[in-house]
């Protein structure tokens, strides 16, 4: 069987390769039980082995995971088993962008502050509010992309994304090829033109797509296939771009000649919040395992065992600094605009192919 290799089939390996000592299956016959959808591969089995026995044996809840598909098909099926009185999962792992697109519908279930112990704990960028301030989600994971280069090219690391602008890289990166995965109008926005405020307007939109444009010369590969560049990043074919922090991490780690950067302007944050489905009878349950998740000590584990960023603020958790670095910086991020690419996204595909891509 052939696994693919995405974010969360590497996420999912580095647990699974943390956890040496077997976990309990989960109890089947218990009372109280949960729907939780996750992405599927390496990331569903390391949970399973991993975290969900935990969690029943801590709460007495016992866990069926699904493994749900990325992008948006999962949001798909969710809204039409809603529609039908049906949960595929009561809780489950979406993307920024899915949940604000699912908020439309009133698909998610709100999610009471109160029943979370750590919710004053979690940093703002974690909780996804409806408009009227009800709560649709909070973060469950959160990674970093940032700058990366080859040590054996670059024995001093850039400081700033303006690198990728320096005619010095002429056919030297690797970048991501979607602009809903790259984040880079944000990248150029908050490198030189004050944050990521200046794409409010279509005209600051425009602007950054045309800084952005300036950057083609310098790019030898736009990558969907992770893999591809990580490769290409260690042998030095092409040894600068943007990339995962963690996983860029791990492979120093393993002597290879990589390193990550996080820029003084900010790494790119970007996570995936927990959601509860409205058509979930399980809002009791689901209340409780966020809450469990959303604990310094798990938040503490993920970090260790699988390199995400915690979600909760710095001085909650019992990171070393050293830990802390290793998957965090104390840098203010550059959050995606996740609300252009719900409102926005036919718009921001057209120009990206037109003036990006081609």
């Amino acid at each position: 069987m052939k696994i693919e290799l995405t974010r969360r089939t590497v996420l999912g390996a580095a647990i699974a390769g943390a956890s040496a000592l077997a976990m309990p299956s989960v109890l089947c016959a218990q009372d109280k039980s949960l729907k939780v959808g996750v992405y599927g591969g390496y990331f569903k089995k390391s949970f399973d082995e991993h975290i969900f026995p935990e969690f029943t044996k801590a709460s007495g809840i016992a866990v069926e995971s699904v493994a749900e598909p990325t992008g948006e098909a999962w949001l798909v099926q969710l809204e039409q088993a809603a529609k039908a009185g049906q949960a595929p999962a009561d809780v489950s792992m979406m993307s920024q962008t899915s949940t604000l697109k699912g908020q439309s519908t009133e698909l998610w279930t709100p999610i009471d502050d109160k029943k979370i112990k750590n919710f004053a704990d979690l940093l703002p960028q974690f909780v996804n509010k409806y408009p009227d301030g009800r709560v649709a989600g909070i973060g469950a994971v959160a990674w970093y992309i940032t700058l990366v280069t080859n040590t054996d090219a670059y024995p001093t690391a850039p400081d700033s994304w303006a690198a990728f602008w320096d005619p010095a890289n002429a056919d030297k990166l690797g970048l991501l090829a979607l602009v809903s995965n790259s984040f880079l109008l944000e990248v150029t926005a908050a490198t030189f033109f004050g944050g990521t405020n200046a794409l409010d307007t279509e005209e600051g939109l425009l602007k950054a797509f045309d800084k952005l444009a300036e950057v083609k010369p310098n790019v030898r590969l736009w990558y969907r296939d992770e893999a591809q560049f990580e490769q290409a990043l260690k042998s030095g074919e092409i040894p600068m771009g943007q990339y995962y922090h963690d996983v860029t991490g791990l492979a120093a780690a393993d002597g290879q000649p990589v390193r990550s950067t996080f820029p003084k302007e900010g790494g790119i944050q970007d996570s995936g919040n927990w959601v509860i489905s409205r058509a979930s009878e399980k809002a009791e349950e689901a209340h409780v395992f966020i809450d469990y998740m959303s604990q310094p000590s798990i938040q503490g584990l993920m970090s260790r065992k699988v390199g995400t960023a915690p979600t909760l603020k710095k001085d909650k958790l019992d990171l070393t600094a050293e830990e802390f670095a290793a998957v965090s910086s104390e840098i203010q991020p550059i959050l995606p605009r996740y609300d252009l690419y719900t409102t926005k996204a036919d718009w921001l595909n057209q120009k990206w192919t037109e003036m990006i891509a081609s």
